[in-house]
């Protein structure tokens, strides 16, 4: 379940260095190009909260091996697509099919485990849940270069061959009952369904259009916000809802559900951030920003051991607190990026996010999750995973927004010192007239001028935005010791399943 749940997340970033090839390879332009990773989102975070209720319709193992069979049978499709229309569709059928693995996989650790084993389980599953994201954008530029962007796709097939037929054979906690369809909240899955998707496509395009000033954005916005009250109330008020909100009444649950969205945010805008900082101002290919990223997710693997020694004798939540504070000071070690910086200077703060990555979503998992009863671990689980997916789609649709407008503001805060009587911009200019003028590009210098300015007000945008994202974890930081301890159960016995 875990190498299912592993290509599922996969997926979302894997992408993301190689839009460029795909787009070229389909003759796409860059915003119907765009689409192939926004699709899949908007598909996969529309489906994350409905898996707990299809789980109890369909049971745990055949929902899981039919989505494993769905998600690799759409994947084949992504490889062969014939035009960019094609691409945008298998996408999101990928993306919707393999969305419901990832909070099962949540579910059936605690399930299966109790005890210690329940600590090393959630380990486990969280180091993979980060993991994979981070690791997307390197195998992706890896695969590109050395291969075509067709394999970023025919490599899910033999995992997901796999996950298909050894699934219903190992996996056996729970019998479907069908009698749910009959009294199912199917208002509810409809205005969840126009929640959600409203939501990704106004976050996902917003940055790109200006946000409300575009009416389609306008439009969307509106659908989702209205649509997401009436869900709320919908929820609260029907006796079987679809996404277990009153869950939230849980003091553990409803921290974690923020904790989990935070860590989303440092997660997936990161992984954004990062790359498009190495592409466009670096100049980076796609294996190079692959290779520059990589150290992230090899410091993440090492932690591993740390964090089971401590998860074994220290209280979750202190080791969560410093996760939280690591993650924080790796956001903050961004936040002096000059224009030169590459993978040597990425090195420390990548590294601190790696291992932060692990000491924090782990405990996570089990603080919020380990306290439920199991009757509603199921709908609270997809709740969960939910506000991870999410955190990721604002916090990467709120960096952009910051590139975009501080890039502005730092141009112009620039160009202000840029005139005669600075000294430093005259004799370069000087310098520059004469270069220029042998190549027969007489006013070549100011045009030089001008993208030596934009590419430091880039450099500082994204200095700003990860300052940003240094803010939400110190505010995270100082919330967990509100959370209460969770012991966990004893491990079930081994006839339990």
């Amino acid at each position: 379940m875990c190498v299912g749940m592993f290509i599922a997340l996969l997926d979302i970033q894997i992408v993301s260095a190689s839009l460029r090839d795909i787009g070229g390879g389909l003759s796409a332009g860059v915003d119907e190009t765009a689409w192939v990773q926004t699709s899949y989102l908007i598909a996969e975070i529309v489906v994350i909260p409905l898996s707990g209720w299809l789980s109890r319709v369909f049971s745990t193992r055949w929902l899981f091996a039919a989505s494993a069979v769905g998600f690799t049978l759409a994947s084949l499709l992504c490889g062969v697509a014939w035009n960019i229309q094609s691409m945008i569709v298998f996408r999101a059928l990928q993306g919707f099919l393999g969305g419901s693995m990832i909070p099962m996989v949540f579910t059936s650790a605690f399930v299966f485990f109790g005890g210690k084993q329940r600590v090393i389980a959630a380990a486990t599953i969280g180091a993979i849940a980060s993991i994979a994201p981070t690791l997307g954008p390197t195998l992706g530029g890896w695969i590109t270069d050395h291969w075509s962007w067709h394999w970023l796709f025919y490599i899910n097939l033999v995992p997901g061959l796999f996950v298909t037929l050894a699934v219903p054979m190992l996996v056996n906690i729970d019998s479907p009952d069908l009698s749910l369809l009959r009294r199912a909240d199917y208002l509810g899955m409809l205005l969840l369904a126009v929640f959600l998707g409203c939501l990704e496509y106004t976050l996902e395009e917003g940055p790109r259009w200006n946000w409300l000033s575009d009416s389609t954005i306008t439009a969307t916005a509106w659908l989702s916000g209205i649509c997401g009250v009436a869900f709320v109330m919908r929820s609260l008020t029907y006796d079987h809802p679809v996404v277990d909100l009153r869950a939230l009444r849980d003091l553990n649950f409803a921290l974690g559900c923020l904790f989990s969205f935070i860590t989303g945010i440092g997660i997936f805008a990161t992984i954004y951030l990062t790359p498009i900082f190495l592409g466009r101002v670096e100049g980076y290919s796609a294996l190079q920003i692959g290779e520059a990223v990589f150290s992230t997710g090899v410091f993440q693997i090492l932690t591993i051991p740390l964090y089971a020694y401590l998860a074994q004798r220290y209280d979750l939540r202190w080791i969560l607190m410093a996760g939280l504070a690591v993650f924080a000071l790796s956001m903050w070690d961004f936040t002096p990026i000059t224009h030169d910086w590459g993978a040597h200077q990425l090195l420390l703060p990548q590294a601190l996010r790696g291992a932060a990555q692990q000491l924090a979503v782990p405990p996570v998992v089990t603080l919020t999750l380990g306290g439920l009863p199991p009757a509603r671990l199921r709908l609270a689980s997809g709740l969960f995973n939910l506000m991870r997916n999410l955190g990721g789609a604002i916090g990467i649709a709120v960096c952009a927004t910051i590139l975009n407008d501080r890039t502005n503001l730092h141009f112009y805060r620039l160009a202000e010192h840029l005139n005669t009587t600075n000294e430093s911009m005259n004799q370069w200019l000087a310098q520059s007239a004469g270069q220029f003028a042998a190549v027969g590009d007489p006013n070549g210098e100011f045009r030089a001028l001008w993208q030596l300015t934009f590419r430091e007000a880039q450099t500082l945008s994204y200095a700003d935005a990860f300052l940003a994202i240094t803010i939400c974890f110190v505010l995270a930081t100082v919330l967990v010791p509100l959370m209460r301890k969770v012991v966990p159960p004893p491990a079930p016995s081994a006839d339990a399943h």
